[in-house]
């Protein structure tokens, strides 16, 4: 596909035919133009599976916020009274030409991110173009409500556009997320700024000729690249900035709600999590350990919702643990390229050395590894690549450092549990609360489980089984507020209330 797009580039606008391919150097797009970094600062991009680096990302700073704000405020006035068909044609052509391109894409993904491309074509870009196709259809049904005072008043709601919002998304399924927040502020009307992980920054590159392409207006969405201290706190600080949905760490979190609060912005902030995989003896065996193996280590285990905690009924312990181990050790980590490899390479040289750091503390916690534990060192392309075999470990109790911080990578801890309350104790003794899933065919002890975990997602017999029609977010240290279906359709419009005396 050849997409054409406006590249203005300081003081010289032409307009080219560009390929959905990765030049060397990003650029940001702002205006519906692809400009280079004001400052003419970059960072370097990586290749995680080989230790290469591809290209360069602008190291965008306050003056290329601004700039993307001024060009938000110009096209605000007409998309945020655009009709509602007009959003809905826009996005959803941007999600088909998403479909059409899904094999660039997915090549992009897998080099920036390191997971397997096979994982890439089957879940991540399809579910990207799934975003923006479910809000283009949703923004044509969202309905507001109207209270009937007898004979005395008419009262409506009316749901308005918030304005200039920001959108800030994680690392580990980059475009995905980064569809996730930006398809619903815009179907709602709002201009947005958005800033993709600047360590897997080119599928939102490649987005920004894609929306180029499906007619949305130059300045509707504009796409920053950069760090978070510089970028990211520029967005959250910038007053003309009504709105952050951010997606990434706890501590991340914090620094964004000590920006945002006193400025009174709305907050959707979706955050850690060390959720527990909750499996009782009457569980369906072969599904249940099916699932536990892609649920603690899909994406190398770098999914906010994956359980890194597995707690087992005590009279199937020693036969989940023979089992599971075993599992675990047929996983092929290889080459992300290659079709049969499992596993894939560590997103980046610092969270490998992190996740390392973990398992090296969970031996001096006096855990015992029962497989893995170990980086690999593959041959070939992948020599100097950030690979990790999949670990299990166990002995360790609910209070030491490996089972309350979040590791968010291949490592999972098992525990016993004898009773329903020891294991609902087991599964609520962390700061997090952002998913669970529960193995049972007792649907009783589902329900009641269910109900007393403290987390925002449960799943019963299922893991990332998901409705995008449903409430997402967590609870406790996991954040705050919901995405997802009418949730995020609410959190990027304001309610205005209409009062009219009969």
């Amino acid at each position: 596909m050849i997409i054409r797009v406006n590249h203005k580039n300081h003081n010289n606008q032409r307009s080219i035919f560009m390929k959905l391919d990765i030049p060397y150097h990003l650029e940001n797009y702002i205006g519906g133009n692809l400009i280079g970094p004001l400052s003419g600062k970059f960072i370097d991009n990586i290749n995680p599976a080989t230790g290469d680096v591809y290209g360069q990302i602008p190291d965008s700073d306050k003056k290329d916020i601004t700039a993307s704000v001024h060009a938000a405020q110009k096209a605000f006035p007409a998309w945020s009274t655009s009709s509602v068909e007009q959003r809905f044609k826009v996005l959803n052509r941007i999600a088909e030409l998403i479909d059409e391109n899904l094999d660039a894409l997915a090549l992009a993904e897998t080099n920036d991110n390191g997971k397997p491309l096979w994982l890439s074509k089957r879940v991540d870009i399809p579910r990207a173009s799934a975003n923006f196709r479910f809000f283009a259809t949703g923004i044509m049904h969202f309905a507001t409500e109207s209270h009937n005072m007898e004979d005395k008043a008419v009262n409506y709601t009316l749901r308005q556009p918030i304005g200039i919002v920001g959108c800030i998304s994680p690392w580990n399924l980059p475009l995905y997320l980064f569809t996730w927040k930006i398809a619903p502020a815009l179907a709602a009307g709002n201009c947005v700024i958005a800033k993709p992980s600047e360590v897997t920054p080119v599928t939102a590159f490649l987005l920004s000729g894609i929306c180029k392409e499906a007619g949305l207006p130059d300045g509707v969405l504009n796409i920053i690249h950069g760090t978070g201290p510089g970028a990211g706190e520029a967005i959250v600080s910038h007053p003309e900035v009504k709105a952050i949905s951010f997606t990434g760490s706890t501590r991340a979190g914090e620094r964004i709600a000590s920006i945002a609060a006193p400025k009174f912005k709305k907050l959707s902030l979706e955050l850690g999590g060390k959720n527990p995989n909750i499996i009782f003896a009457d569980c369906n065996w072969e599904k249940m350990m099916r699932t536990s193996i892609q649920s603690s280590f899909s994406n190398q285990g770098e999914i906010c919702l994956c359980g890194s905690r597995i707690l087992i009924e005590e009279s199937i312990y020693e036969r989940f643990k023979k089992e599971f181990v075993e599992r675990t050790n047929a996983l092929t980590v290889g080459d992300p390229m290659d079709e049969n490899s499992k596993q894939g390479a560590i997103v980046s040289k610092v969270h490998f050395d992190k996740i390392m750091k973990c398992i090296d503390s969970a031996k001096k916690e006096g855990g015992k590894i029962l497989c893995g534990g170990n980086a690999v060192k593959l041959e070939g392309r992948c020599a100097n690549g950030y690979f990790i075999q999949p670990t299990v470990m166990e002995g360790l109790g609910p209070n030491c450092q490996t089972n309350q911080e979040e590791i968010f990578g291949p490592v999972v801890a098992l525990q016993s549990f004898k009773t329903e309350e020891e294991a609902l104790q087991l599964a609520n003794a962390t700061q997090y609360g952002l998913a669970a899933s529960i193995w049972t065919q007792d649907i009783s002890k589902a329900n009641r489980v269910a109900a007393k975990v403290e987390s925002g997602i449960i799943w019963v017999n299922c893991w990332l089984l998901r409705d995008l029609r449903t409430p997402f977010g967590g609870m406790k240290s996991s954040g705050v507020g919901r995405e997802g279906g009418w949730e995020a359709l609410r959190f990027f419009t304001e309610a205005k209330n209409v009062c009219i005396q009969l």
